[in-house]
């Protein structure tokens, strides 16, 4: 007789970080999702020059809810990385995580007032990740911006079409991405355009990465 597959619901702790305060004064939020293998407490310093430079703003970096050693070592000191899921279970891990960033974007926007401008960024694996999420949210960002990453191939399409009703979207991505081709990047464009939105597309010198320019540039436009 094979074994029967079950799931049991637990309690556990999840962790983010931000960068700002959180106050009755805050302008923005940017909610940031990491990419595979990364952890939030690098991804997020990436966005620390934009706080600095506007106390209005505030960014949260959750991280994703499986850890894993990126390099084993003999010592127990090889490099560790997030994802927000794998093929294995995927159904219930994306539950998992779609029922925690509600929970930590609820916990995050009770604080600030109902006129601060949302931005979700989602980078690579995270642009997928975000994409799920906002189409079960409890809240509409002002914007959505994917970096080197795109909707999920088996997102269904009017869930797709009816998240991005009147959302500006943002398509960002290096000219010489090692995982986002030229031909990647067109296809997902004329993807958000048969959803009912004209992206704005951003490119920059580089590779699979952030890009302080372009951050800057996407922070300046929400004023």
């Amino acid at each position: 007789m094979p074994a029967q597959e079950h799931h049991i619901a637990v309690t556990r702790s999840a962790r983010y970080f931000q960068l700002g305060a959180l106050s009755a004064e805050t302008r923005q939020v940017w909610f940031v999702c990491h990419g595979y293998g990364q952890l939030a407490a690098y991804f997020i310093r990436h966005f620390a020059t934009l706080t600095d430079a506007d106390p209005g703003l505030v960014v949260v970096a959750p991280e994703g809810l499986s850890r894993f050693y990126l390099r084993e070592s003999a010592n127990g000191q090889g490099r560790v990385g997030a994802t927000w899921m794998t093929r294995e279970d995927r159904l219930t891990e994306i539950e998992d995580y779609v029922g925690y960033l509600n929970q930590l974007a609820e916990a995050t926007l009770a604080v600030v007032s109902a006129n601060t401008r949302v931005t979700v960024l989602g980078f690579s694996q995270g642009a997928a990740t975000v994409s799920r999420w906002l189409a079960r949210a409890r809240f509409r960002p002002a914007r959505l911006v994917l970096w080197a990453g795109a909707f999920p191939p088996d997102m269904d399409f009017q869930v797709a079409t009816q998240l991005m009703r009147n959302l500006p979207v943002t398509l960002v991505c290096g000219d010489n991405d090692e995982f986002v081709k030229p031909a990647d990047l067109e296809e997902q464009r004329q993807f958000v355009r048969r959803l009912g939105v004209e992206p704005e597309v951003l490119q920059f010198a580089g590779k699979h990465t952030l890009h302080a320019d372009v951050l800057r540039q996407l922070h300046a436009s929400t004023f």
